[in-house]
């Protein structure tokens, strides 16, 4: 039995919509972890979304790594193996689900025997319009950001690539798969193009905004409309989720930049932890900052992994809202439960204590209704093919954020704006 799938592929610098078949799905000829091959949530997504843009998608792509059906197929494969996992149980989709908008639903990842790591599992959906990858940037491509999972002893465990792949080539139907595909046995460096060529499928439109923006005027109710507009102006959500401040960005919601937006410092030391990093972490060491980053307290230090400058110290990516409805937990720890939880937390002008906290942060003085219109509009942002799990999600959210609200701080979101700490002396 074969499928048959509509893909993205890159031809002359092109976007066309091909059709490909992929591989056989006769359990009783291979020994293949299972996937989800008839799962309509893993497969491949067609250019043709409304909202999805053509020519962004098509200048996405590496010249050195050309989209195939045949790649894209492995690369499916590969996403749902868990033989990529020390132990054989955890595979890249044990923390992006597609069920869970390929995330996970928990604060922080677990992988390996059950360890678990510091930062929250970001969706993939769009994951390849993103100019760097992680929470802090710390790689620029799908390829590189492929790679660290692996070889992380919490997440995936493998001591180096060499031995995940040794583990894979092991299997027949891989090394015959391998050779179809690029000419040669399995390595590391192709079972990533593999990989990345699968994510960079993942495209997450047609949502009820993308038609309202369409012109389908009746696409989303009145609060979200309200909520669109609070969005791009009370709300300052356009200081991060905009192109710039003044222009809407309509495609991804990001500015490419990263914020300390005042989460998690207080409950670290971070100038003694950023002291320490400087002294442990060689500039453009990926896999030190990596094992930093998900097995130590130095995950609060964000960005400044990266660049060791002071004004990036706990500051992290402006993360596509699109799906944000169904991707939750929220921020970069998983800290915040529901949308009402994150909006309160912007609304009281959170992390006062903060001394590296971002300029733009402050009191907004929105009401309940405005903070309801802004869940809406971004509850509107919810492609087609999570509706169901995003109407849920939205009641689930709705009856807590009604009985539990942690981060509501009424006065203070109606004050003016306090003056704020200073950066300590070195």
């Amino acid at each position: 039995m074969k499928r048959v799938f509509v893909l993205v592929m890159m031809l002359a610098g092109t976007a066309t919509l091909i059709s490909g078949c992929g591989h056989s799905t006769k359990k009783e000829s291979s020994k293949l972890s299972p996937t989800p091959e008839t799962d309509p949530l893993a497969q491949p997504k067609s250019l043709q979304q409304i909202g999805a843009p053509i020519e962004m998608t098509r200048e996405k792509i590496p010249a050195d790594n050309p989209q195939t059906p045949e790649k894209i197929s492995l690369g499916q494969r590969l996403f749902f193996e868990r033989r990529l996992s020390v132990d054989g149980t955890v595979s890249c989709s044990t923390c992006h689900d597609p069920a869970r908008a390929f995330s996970d639903g928990k604060p922080t990842s677990i992988g390996v025997k059950g360890r678990v790591g510091q930062r929250n599992a970001p969706t993939i959906l769009n994951a390849l319009y993103n100019k760097t990858q992680f929470w802090d940037g710390r790689v620029s491509t799908l390829e590189e950001q492929a790679a660290l999972p692996i070889v992380n002893s919490v997440e995936m465990g493998h001591p180096n690539l060499d031995a995940a792949v040794a583990q894979i080539a092991a299997v027949e139907e891989y090394q015959q798969a391998f050779r179809a595909v690029f000419g040669r046995p399995p390595n590391g460096p192709d079972l990533l193009r593999a990989i990345a060529s699968y994510e960079r499928t993942q495209l997450s439109f047609d949502s009820p905004f993308d038609h309202f923006i369409a012109g389908e005027t009746n696409a989303i109710d009145e609060s979200a409309k309200r909520g669109w507009e609070l969005f791009n102006t009370q709300g300052r959500c356009n200081k991060c989720h905009a192109l710039t401040e003044t222009t809407r960005d309509v495609t991804n919601f990001i500015d490419n930049d990263f914020h300390n937006i005042g989460i998690g410092i207080i409950r670290h030391n971070v100038v003694t932890l950023a002291r320490q990093a400087e002294q442990l972490i060689k500039s453009g060491d990926t896999a030190a900052i990596d094992h930093a980053a998900i097995q130590t307290d130095m995950s609060a230090l964000g960005r400044f992994l990266i660049t060791k400058q002071e004004k990036d110290i706990a500051s992290f990516k402006t993360p596509n809202i699109r799906n944000v409805l169904v991707t939750g937990p929220y921020f970069h720890d998983g800290s915040q439960e529901t949308l009402w939880d994150v909006i309160d937390h912007y609304n009281k002008g959170d992390g006062l204590q903060d001394p590296y906290l971002d300029e733009d942060i402050q009191p907004l003085a929105l009401t309940e209704s405005g903070i309801d219109d802004l869940v809406a509009f971004m509850a509107s942002l919810t492609s087609a093919s999570y509706k169901e799990q995003g109407a849920a999600e939205l009641a689930r959210q709705r009856a807590l954020s009604r009985t539990n609200r942690p981060q509501r701080d009424t006065a203070r979101a109606f004050g003016p704006k306090p003056p704020r700490s200073a950066p300590p002396k070195k």
